[in-house]
């Protein structure tokens, strides 16, 4: 994970153009000059939004680049309402609120690596092939169609990457390119859970996933009406809160503590991770590896619980 420690500020829209069908670039910059946090590829910005709904977008840009972020953002109009905001009310000269960079996708060491993307799950992986020597890397981009594809022309100037737009050539051949992988071969997957799920079944060795939803596998902790009710000390704030069933751990601490950060409240964008001080979290989340929801260190409060009577969290 990036060392970078998470910074807060009001950003301005520098240019806002469109990168593919659906797909909106954004570069922001300090309405200052003033030179932006560092960030390292497969970082992320939580963004707010001007009606105050705050989402995640990664950095697709350069890191190196200390003057702009560059996000790109694809329009769900089936979402919650964020893309859709920014698409139509956002416009260069607009001023956001961000924090971070975050990153929980960040690339590792490896004698090789494969990346596989899939439509707006370029993003975090493109910062990584251009920081790549070329020959250490191979991309496969799938998407709808060539003009769905965001950064398609960037890319095509890059060795080793294959475009795989669906319309034309069907879907990526995941088989013919995980069989030929070496056991040192580090493989990145971002996109839908259909691509993350295929690529899993089909490679046993060093996976790094990155998605933008709940997983499947995580859908029943976010009801809150499973399992038993629970205490929650607030060590920061002085209080102790009731947890009942019905009730999410989030909700409750938002009645006495309502400037808790959230986004989501589905255990995907880790905005509300908390650090556990004592008592043993029920995981629920797709954020937190196996070694992270082990340890109990921390924990996503919008879906977690208690797996006993009493927990005691760092708020």
């Amino acid at each position: 994970m990036s060392a970078t420690v998470p910074t807060t500020a009001r950003l301005t829209v520098r240019s806002v153009v469109p990168e593919a069908e659906g797909v909106l670039g954004l570069v922001l910059a300090d309405p200052s000059g003033a030179a932006l946090a560092p960030w390292e590829p497969g970082a992320h910005l939580e963004v707010t939004l001007p009606s105050g709904a705050v989402r995640h977008y990664s950095l697709c840009g350069d890191p190196a680049d200390r003057s702009t972020y560059r996000l790109g953002v694809l329009r769900e109009t089936a979402g919650r309402g964020g893309s859709e905001e920014l698409h139509t009310t956002v416009g260069a000269g607009t001023v956001l609120g961000v924090r971070g960079p975050f990153n929980r996708f960040p690339l590792v060491p490896a004698e090789r690596y494969l990346f596989v993307a899939g439509g707006i799950g370029i993003t975090p992986l493109l910062p990584m092939v251009r920081s790549l020597p070329p020959g250490s890397w191979s991309l496969l981009y799938g998407g709808r169609s060539l003009a769905s594809m965001a950064y398609r022309e960037e890319l095509a100037a890059l060795p080793g990457v294959t475009l795989v737009p669906q319309d034309t050539a069907g879907l990526p051949d995941l088989d013919g390119v995980l069989a030929g992988l070496t056991a040192g071969t580090a493989v990145y997957c971002c996109g839908p859970e259909g691509l993350l799920g295929a690529v899993r079944e089909r490679w046993t060795g060093a996976l790094h996933t990155e998605r933008f939803g709940a997983a499947p596998a995580a859908a029943p902790g976010a009801d809150p009406g499973t399992g038993d009710g629970f205490e929650v000390e607030l060590r920061r704030s002085g209080r102790t809160v009731h947890v009942p069933p019905g009730r999410t751990l989030l909700d409750a601490v938002r009645a006495v503590v309502p400037g808790v950060p959230y986004a989501c409240e589905e255990g995907f964008c880790g905005t509300c991770e908390t650090k556990v001080i004592a008592g043993t979290p029920e995981h629920h989340d797709s954020v937190l590896d196996e070694d992270e929801k082990a340890s109990g260190s921390t924990m996503m409060i919008c879906v977690g619980r208690s797996r006993g009577a009493r927990l005691v969290l760092d708020l």
